[in-house]
């Protein structure tokens, strides 16, 4: 089990995997369709975006989390 003060980190890193592995997985067949190799490129594309998108959510999800906030209704 993990603090709970790394809830937000590990929120990111997750979802920065899932999505990454979803959009890199369907740029690349889109990219090169079912060709030999296909795991390898995507597997290779889904870690490069990783590497990106983990970092990037845990800078922006605060940023969007205010945007949210001032564009929801206040109870």
């Amino acid at each position: 089990m993990f603090p709970k003060k790394l809830a937000p980190a590990l929120f990111g890193f997750i979802l920065s995997g899932l999505m990454s592995f979803l959009v890199s997985g369907i740029a690349t067949y889109r990219a090169a369709g079912v060709a030999p190799g296909f795991i390898g490129v995507w597997a290779t594309g889904w870690l490069t975006a990783w590497l990106v998108a983990f970092p990037v959510v845990l800078v922006v999800a605060p940023l969007t989390r205010r945007a949210v906030g001032a564009l929801v209704a206040q109870d």
